[in-house]
């Protein structure tokens, strides 16, 4: 290229900017007088190109910011061809990626049939009654700006909190309460609208009292000069939906770091309050007392996951104290306000059924900067309900030393709860092999009861004895109980019938399988709401029948997909009835909820009343009361299809079989309207994530449904349905270990196995192009994705990896489902870690992560290093940092971006399949072997971008301009 073509390139883009004003809808953008097109022709040729390539690209960034993002689609609207392709993809993008490669990124918006899906308003949450006579219509709004995740945040003992309200950080909330009659035909009375609260009011924590009469909810507000952004308790009548402040002070303030209140009956909660005496945090000294020391000269073994965010100082511990003290408050609906106990860091409150015992949990120091607050130290008390102490049950030490095995527990007293079958007696959990599942012995668990307050001299009774870890109890009452146990290497779980009040009757084993056949699931039982407000095991009676008969609700897992089912059954003699079952033709039904649980006794069968739930393919959910004996159906709902540019999109569940004969399953969504025979096969998209399994037969079984209502999320993969993509959704990739055989020793062969066969399915079908497949997965998802590209380049065109870790080394003490060491198993941690053979990576690999990502082991530090190791091997990859995102993404600016990202990444690398890049031999590279103005566009990017992070070696646009030619 000669200096007077490069003039009139730079010029020529220059002049698209200097359109008239009468030809924008906007203000056109106004050039320095250095910039303008005389200027530009005058200059002599004798200066640096870098200061006019910086200053055209700026000029174009403002400008495009302005105009809407890939607005150019197809006649017919769907964004592309009928094959999938965008035939004005490249010129849309172009000036895109130059800006892009030599100056910070902007936030970007997708393609406006993807936004429009996004941005479509939710629906709202249900919560029925303690009577099941009225229902609420939580409001929610649609995604959350980024403004409120870049509140600053508290990051102490493994939790994140927002100091301005005194909560946990990023909590969504509700807009608005509505409550509606659930009349006896079935339908809704007239919405009565929660009222009497300031407009604009954040809600959170709605919850009914026992009665019914009354909600509790908490407010807040963005923080203005006249307000507070702390959370207050407010109570409403439900009747009326008049709401009122629960406290007549102004001062009185939640503190929802850990628990946030209880109704203790229904006229009073037990709430946790910001100290009245509290004062300013304290602040971080600017001079350090001392090193930052951590010992371990008792030579004690400790080996801990990558848990994130820990304490880290004398300060941090300080002001973890600082946000998470509480004072508890006993507050009545008539005003009367009591405080009770001592401030402390109380983490849950729970009223006996007869409500008049609190058990209160609290936690206290010595604390850990090794592991997160729930492994500090933990007190567990029994108090009356008006605040007195009764006796200490527990003060458990820091628990650091729990062994990483799965199914490893800590020592002494777990699970203390109420029976929820009797007035205030307590039972728990004590291991017997000092909380390691690698100890064998003979029990490992033993349950205890114990009364409130037991007799002088009494103790505790043991209830059964386990020899699997325990898993919990479905009360009912003397007579009957189920008690579950599991263990996860072998993929064993046992259900126990007991007598809780009788010595007499032995317990016997209901169920013995193992939970990885989805196929034998017999359903879990139902629960029935007592008077008490706690739940017990729904007992059916048939007229004129003796029994004892419980409901099990199944998914109805079969060959052709889950089938839900509600079945009678006799729990004495195994035999079942199913007296319920989703329509499998059509629709999927699933059963929600028992609706005549508001009386005690047994339940007849002829007055059941449920509630349940109904899909299909193309129709979203709503729901119905169904009652007996007719059967009858009443829908209560009658929800908008939340995208109906997709309502008739095409969705089946395929089968095919891996090389070593293990079946395979996945969910193929095609876009409305396609037919392969006229259309042709399109750009395919896999997105999946693996899992581990202990046999074949179990990894082939079917899960899901051909009739669920495809549910398209913010960050889904099917929104590509709407850019005519074909989608391969949850391909099942099982890891199979069988006997004594790890799965991950094979991770590698097995991977590349179930994804061979995936892509062979789809080709096989002609929908997708087998040049034009995609891979992608978020977290274990992107970890299989950097993998798949590194050991099967010759599947896929390009692959997605979102908030994923490659580096294995990094999480020394287990990943994921892996609980070997990296010293006890090297070379599984070694070969399965895509960062060693970032090498062998070729195919173009988009990185996405969140900055402030808090999920154990997937450090934001996981992408950057891996990035940094395809840089220097040359690969075509890149790297986005969301600011203030965490694992998942929340913001609408970063999601709108990661799905710019994303369809950007798709239509050039997938359906243009552009898997090289040509970049003149000219262009001087440093000893990464990557163009050497890539660090000035990041400082540019430092100084003036306002989006986010953004790093690639694609090497396009202004950056493979030669360096030789210089002004």
């Amino acid at each position: 290229m000669n200096d007077r073509m490069l003039v009139h390139k730079v010029y020529h883009r220059l002049s698209l900017l200097s359109l008239t004003p009468h030809t924008l809808p906007f203000k056109p953008v106004q050039f320095p007088s250095a910039l303008s097109p005389a200027s530009i022709r005058a200059r002599p040729l004798n200066g640096t190109v870098r200061s006019l390539r910086t200053t055209a690209v700026m000029a174009t960034s403002r400008l495009r910011n302005l105009v809407p993002v890939n607005a150019v689609a197809s006649e017919d609207g769907s964004g592309g061809a009928s094959n999938g392709s965008v035939a004005s993809t490249a010129a849309t993008t172009a000036l895109e990626d130059e800006e892009d490669s030599t100056l910070g990124v902007r936030y970007r918006l997708p393609p406006q049939e993807i936004k429009d899906i996004v941005d479509a308003p939710p629906l709202p949450a249900l919560s029925f009654s303690p009577h099941r006579d009225k229902i609420l219509f939580l409001k929610r709004r649609s995604l959350p700006p980024l403004a409120e995740l870049a509140r600053p945040e508290e990051k102490l003992a493994g939790v994140r909190i927002d100091g301005k309200c005194n909560t946990r950080t990023r909590m969504s909330f509700y807009t608005g309460i509505g409550i509606h009659q659930l009349l006896p035909d079935g339908t809704l009375g007239p919405e009565i609208e929660v009222h009497g609260f300031p407009d604009g009011a954040k809600i959170n924590f709605v919850t009914w009292s026992p009665d019914g009469r009354h909600l509790a909810f908490t407010i807040r507000f963005d923080e203005e000069e006249s307000t507070s952004s702390k959370l207050k308790v407010w109570v409403a009548q439900v009747e009326t939906g008049i709401a009122r402040p629960l406290f007549k002070s102004d001062e009185i303030f939640l503190n929802a770091v850990f628990d946030n209140f209880v109704w203790v009956n229904d006229s009073s909660l037990l709430v946790c309050t910001i100290p009245l005496s509290r004062g300013d945090p304290p602040k971080k000294p600017w001079v350090p007392f001392g090193p930052k020391i951590q010992s371990n000269e008792q030579k004690s073994i400790i080996q801990v996951r990558t848990f994130q965010d820990l304490l880290k100082d004398e300060y941090d511990e300080d002001l973890f104290d600082y946000y998470a003290t509480t004072q508890l408050v006993l507050a009545s609906l008539d005003g009367t306000v009591k405080e009770i106990g001592p401030p402390a860091i109380y983490t849950s409150m729970d009223p006996s059924p007869d409500h008049k015992y609190l058990l209160i949990s609290s936690i206290h120091r010595p604390y850990s900067f090794t592991v997160p607050c729930g492994r500090f130290p933990k007190k567990v008390d029994l108090w009356t309900a008006d605040g007195k102490f009764v006796r200490e049950l527990c003060d458990l030490p820091l628990a650091e030393d729990i062994p990483i095995a799965f199914n490893s527990v800590r020592r002494g007293m777990r699970s203390i709860n109420w029976r929820a079958d009797k007035p205030s007696t307590l039972y728990w959990v004590e291991t017997q092999d000092e909380g390691d599942a690698k100890v064998d012995v003979s029990p490992r668990d033993i349950i205890y009861t114990q009364p409130a307050e037991p007799l002088e001299g009494e103790g505790a009774t043991i209830l059964h004895k386990l020899d699997l870890r325990y898993g919990g109890i479905s009360w009912s009452d003397d007579s009957l109980a189920l008690v579950y146990e599991s263990w996860y290497k072998t993929r064993r779980t046992r259900t126990w019938v007991i007598s809780p009040g009788s010595n007499d009757v032995s317990p016997r084993i209901l169920f013995d399988r193992s939970f990885e056949d989805v196929y034998s699931d017999p359903g879990s039982p139902m629960l029935r709401r007592t008077p008490a407000g706690t739940y017990v095991l729904a007992k059916v009676k048939k007229e004129n029948e003796e029994g004892t008969y419980i409901l099990l609700n199944g998914n109805g897992a079969t060959p052709e997909g889950n089938i839900p089912f509600l079945d009678l059954f006799d729990i004495n003699t195994g035999n079942k009835e199913r007296i319920w079952k989703s329509d499998k033709e059509k629709y999927y039904e699933t059963v929600v909820a028992l609706m005549s649980d508001e009386k005690e006794g047994d339940l007849p069968i002829d007055h059941l009343k449920i509630l349940t739930s109904k899909e299909s393919k193309t129709e979203n959910t709503q729901y119905y009361i169904l009652s007996w004996p007719e059967k009858k159906a009443f829908q209560i709902t009658n929800f908008p299809h939340p995208y109906p540019q997709l309502a008739s999109l095409q969705k089946e569940m395929v089968k095919y079989q891996r090389k070593d004969g293990v079946q395979l399953t996945a969910t193929l969504y095609l876009p409305p309207g396609y037919d392969p025979s006229r259309d042709g096969p399109l750009p395919c998209l896999v997105w999946s994530y693996p899992g581990e399994f202990k046999s074949k037969e179990a990894a082939g079984q079917v899960r899901g449904s051909p009739n669920e209502f495809a549910g398209i999320g913010p960050t889904s993969a099917l929104l590509w349905l709407a850019r005519r993509f074909a989608i391969l959704s949850g391909p099942t990739i099982p890891i199979i270990g069988e006997g004594d055989d790890e799965a991950n020793d094979r991770y590698v062969e097995q991977l590349v196995a179930s994804a061979e066969a995936a892509v062979e399915e789809v080709v096989r079908r002609g929908v997708a192009h087998p040049n034009k497949i995609a891979v992608g997965g978020h977290s274990y998802g992107a970890f299989m994705t950097a993998n798949l590209l590194a050991h099967a380049p010759h599947l896929f065109s390009c692959g997605i990896a979102r908030s994923g870790a490659y580096n294995r080394t990094l999480t020394p003490f287990g990943f994921q489902n892996e609980d070997r060491t990296l010293w006890e198993a090297t070379s599984t941690y070694v070969k399965m870690s895509p960062f060693m053979s970032a090498n062998k990576i070729k195919k173009p690999i988009l990185l996405i992560h969140g900055e402030e990502d808090s999920n154990s082991g997937t450090l934001t530090m996981q992408s950057d290093r891996f990035f940094n190791a395809l840089k220097g091997h040359g690969a075509l990859c890149r790297l986005v940092i969301l600011p203030y995102e965490s694992h998942g993404y929340a913001s609408r600016e970063s999601i709108m971006h990661v799905l710019w990202e994303t369809d950007r990444w798709l239509q050039k690398y997938c359906v243009s399949h552009t898997s090289t890049v040509n970049v003149d031999p000219d262009v001087s590279k440093d000893n990464s072997g990557t163009v050497s103005t890539d660090s000035e566009s990041k400082a540019i990017a430092a100084s003036g971008g306002s989006g986010p992070e953004v790093s690639n070696t694609e090497h396009e646009g202004f950056d493979s301009l030669p360096r030789s030619l210089l002004w």
